[in-house]
């Protein structure tokens, strides 16, 4: 997949890497890393720039999200409660659980949206629940935009300062990423054991 990515950020340039970020945005296992990384090192090999890479990839993360927060927006609560009705007895959750989820984003979803976006794969995937919770569009994509703009600039101008060695970062971002989903999938089983706790006890 790697090369891949590479050829056509070298064929397309910064359309290729808007590209390649937007459906990054869509396809999480697509490696922003590498893509940004790469990016960076292209500005001392060819006619691209720094601020356009970092741009061309932010539009991209745009994009990429507000399809996801489109498809977040037909899974509403209506929607999420239809299934409820139907599932609910086998994944053992009731209409009130939506509801205390979708209360919950209400209340800390910006500063979710904002800070997840530094978190792979969950970076991308938090779209659908902004979507789900009717978060206002402007405020889903002001803390989008910023929060991936913070995300390019950073990887973007480490691939552009450590130039050929761009892969060594790619790298580290590679074991960032690995701990990042160890803790998720911890803190995840930590939420499923409290959650049939509650539920036995009532």
């Amino acid at each position: 997949m790697e090369k891949w990515l590479i050829d056509i950020m070298n064929e397309y340039g910064y359309w290729g890497i808007l590209l390649l970020i937007a459906l990054e945005n869509i396809f999480p296992p697509i490696p922003s890393e590498i893509i940004l990384t790469f990016g960076g090192f292209m500005t001392n090999t060819s006619n691209l720039n720094v601020v356009g890479v970092i741009l061309s990839a932010t539009a991209g993360s745009v994009i990429g999200a507000m399809i996801l927060y489109g498809i977040g927006l037909q899974l509403d609560v209506k929607r999420m409660e239809k299934v409820i009705d139907k599932w609910g007895h086998i994944l053992r959750l009731s209409k009130n659980d939506i509801h205390k989820a979708d209360a919950w984003f209400d209340k800390y979803g910006p500063w979710t949206v904002f800070f997840c976006r530094f978190i792979p794969l969950i970076r991308s995937l938090i779209s659908i629940p902004a979507g789900m919770s009717n978060m206002n569009i402007g405020v889903f994509l002001l803390l989008t935009t910023l929060g991936t703009f913070i995300w390019n600039i950073v990887l973007v101008n480490l691939g552009a300062y450590f130039g050929a060695s761009w892969e060594v970062i790619a790298g580290y971002m590679d074991v960032y990423s690995n701990v990042i989903y160890v803790v998720l999938i911890m803190l995840f089983l930590v939420f499923i054991v409290i959650y049939l706790k509650k539920r036995i006890k009532s």
